[in-house]
């Protein structure tokens, strides 16, 4: 009785992945710094490697804990509460390129002499067509968002095919998105260096291309998932996870849409 749980938290066991977590980092951080002064990658690919390691295991030993029962009611609202100010902290890092940006574009300077006021775009410089390739990714992106919320919905009343079909559905359009950025970005009039608007568009659209291929894998987790009958009306907060993480991603595009490719432009 003396050893009998009394309490609905669920106490962790020791583990050593915050340790090995730690341990990459770093290695993928100094491997980087011997990268950038010419002395290989490998430091650099083995402390990644080492982090990827770490992200299985530690989520596997996540998605177990939920399955033997240790998700209670209150250990599930302090999850909510983590991808929550996860988001919010990829919200504010999405803030900083879009204040590089608005701020270049209010008041540009002339190369070499920041106290000569320039234009923008910088001379020279042909941006995209808004209404081309971006709207069409816009909708993309809006259509999964949809698709994403379509499954939700499914999964909160056991309509296991719907929440297949609309999940499949999210990440072929996650997929498509991907694929019209890469072509996009290769009919760029412009490159990453030697121009402010370059290294600002590369940076934010950039950064978000990154986090919709995070996202297309986050939702393609958790399909395998479904697929397997892990996912229920009451048990789905892997997914519940993964969809508000699209969702912010699409909110992101929104605002990228507006302010890089049409007011920026």
């Amino acid at each position: 009785m003396a050893h009998a749980k009394n309490h609905p938290y669920h106490i962790l066991n020791p583990s050593l992945w915050p340790f090995l977590g730690a341990l990459g980092a770093f290695i993928m951080l100094g491997g980087a710094v011997l990268y950038f002064h010419d002395m290989g990658p490998w430091a650099m690919l083995i402390g990644l490697a080492l982090v990827l390691f770490v992200m299985y295991g530690w989520w596997s030993d996540v998605v177990h804990e939920g399955e033997v029962g240790d998700h209670t009611p209150v250990v599930m609202i302090g999850l909510r509460y983590g991808v929550i100010m996860f988001i919010m902290s990829e919200v504010m890092f999405f803030v900083a390129w879009f204040w590089t940006f608005i701020k270049h574009a209010l008041y540009p300077m002339t190369e070499g002499s920041p106290l000569v006021d320039g234009t923008w775009p910088p001379a020279g410089i042909e941006t995209f067509d808004p209404w081309g390739l971006p709207l069409i990714n816009t909708l993309i992106l809006l259509c999964s968002g949809a698709a994403t919320t379509w499954a939700h919905h499914a999964i909160q009343h056991d309509d296991r095919k719907g929440f297949i079909q609309g999940l499949s559905l999210a990440i072929f359009l996650g997929l498509m998105f991907t694929v019209f950025q890469a072509v996009e970005y290769s009919e760029a009039q412009f490159s990453f260096s030697g121009n402010i608007y370059g290294a600002s568009f590369f940076m934010a659209t950039g950064f978000h291309g990154f986090h919709v291929i995070i996202g297309t894998i986050f939702l393609a987790v958790n399909l395998i998932r479904g697929l397997k009958g892990q996912m229920n009306s009451e048990h789905h907060l892997g997914f519940e996870a993964a969809a508000w993480y699209w969702h912010f991603v699409d909110v992101v595009w929104l605002f990228l849409f507006a302010v890089i490719y049409i007011w920026g432009s």
